[in-house]
C-alpha cells in the first residue's frame, strides 16, 4: 500500500477527463490535479516554451511527493521529451497507451488523429502507431479551436457552433475512410458525443485520458503502489489563474462540485494563495 497521491497535469481543464477516469477506475487513490489555466493553450506554443511549462508543472506536482505523475496533455506528451525524461517518479504520458489502443481497435488499418497544432506537427502518434504496425495509415488534423470550446464550456451536443467546427475538422478524416480516431488532446473527450455523432457510430473513438489511466493502473499494480481498498480517494485541484468559471466548468466536466477544493497557485513560488 502506498498512500501518496497521483499527480496529474494539463494545460487547462482538459485533463479532468483523466481525473474522471481515475475517480471511476482507481477510486481509492488520492489525486493532485494541476491545470495551467493561466497559460492555456499549449498547442500553439513553441517546443521550447512547452518544455519549460512542462518542467514547471512537473516541479509543482513533485512538491506533493506523488507516487506517479501523469501528463494528461497530448501536447506535452508529444513535444516535451526532455521534461518527461527527467521525472524520477513513475510517469505516464498519453501518446503511447492511446496509440496501442488505436492499433488494437482499427479494422481497416486507417487511423485518424485529432490534436493541437504542436501535437500533429510533431508526428508523435503516427510514429508510435507505425512502430506497432507499419501497415497502418495515419491521418492527422490540427483542431486548435476545440480546446477553446471546452475551456468555455461549449460542449453541449446541440451547440451549433461546436457541431459546425467539428464537422470542418473531421471532413478530411472521413474522406480518408478512418474507422478509428484518437482524441489526441485530453480536452477532446469532453466533446466525444458531438465527434461521434458527426463521424458516425462505426468510427471508434480513443479517449487518451482513459487509456493513460489504464496504463497508470497497470504500473501501480505491478509495483505494489495501489492504495488500501478501505481508503476513499480524495482530489485536490490547483490552477495557475483565477478564472471565474473554473469551478462551474469543472462541475460540468466531472459531474460534481469541486469549488471547495479548487486552489489558485503561484508557480513562481509554489505557494497556494
Amino acid at each position: 500500500m502506498d498512500k501518496r497521491p497521483i499527480g496529474v497535469f494539463d494545460s487547462g481543464l482538459g485533463g479532468l477527463s483523466a481525473v474522471k477516469a481515475i475517480i471511476k477506475y482507481l477510486p481509492n487513490e488520492d489525486i493532485i490535479y494541476f491545470g495551467d489555466t493561466g497559460r492555456v493553450p499549449y498547442g500553439s506554443r513553441s517546443e521550447k516554451t512547452i518544455e519549460l511549462y512542462a518542467k514547471e508543472d512537473i516541479s509543482f506536482l513533485e512538491k506533493f511527493n506523488c507516487k506517479l505523475i501523469m501528463a494528461a496533455c497530448g501536447t506535452v506528451s508529444s513535444v516535451a521529451k526532455n521534461a518527461m525524461a527527467s521525472v524520477k517518479e513513475p510517469f505516464v504520458e498519453v501518446v503511447t497507451p492511446a496509440s496501442k489502443a488505436a492499433v488494437k481497435a482499427t479494422r481497416n488499418n486507417k487511423v485518424g488523429v485529432m490534436g493541437t497544432a504542436a501535437t500533429i506537427n510533431s508526428g508523435s502518434y503516427e510514429s508510435a502507431i507505425k512502430k506497432l504496425n507499419s501497415g497502418i495509415s495515419v491521418s492527422g488534423v490540427s483542431c486548435p479551436m476545440l480546446v477553446s470550446l471546452v475551456e468555455n464550456n461549449w460542449i453541449d451536443s446541440d451547440n451549433k457552433i461546436a457541431v459546425e467546427i467539428i464537422k470542418r475538422y473531421l471532413e478530411p478524416l472521413i474522406e480518408n475512410g478512418v474507422d478509428t480516431i484518437i482524441l489526441g488532446c485530453t480536452h477532446f473527450p469532453h466533446l466525444a458525443p458531438i465527434i461521434s455523432k458527426v463521424a458516425g457510430s462505426d468510427v471508434k473513438l480513443i479517449d487518451t485520458g482513459y487509456e493513460a489511466v489504464m496504463e497508470a493502473k497497470t504500473i501501480l499494480q505491478k509495483n505494489g503502489l495501489l492504495n488500501d481498498l478501505s481508503h476513499k480517494g480524495e482530489a485536490s485541484y490547483y490552477i495557475s489563474d483565477k478564472t471565474q468559471n473554473f469551478s462551474e466548468i469543472a462541475h460540468t466536466l466531472l459531474g460534481m462540485d469541486i469549488s471547495d477544493r479548487a486552489n489558485f497557485v503561484d508557480l513562481n513560488n509554489f505557494k497556494s494563495v
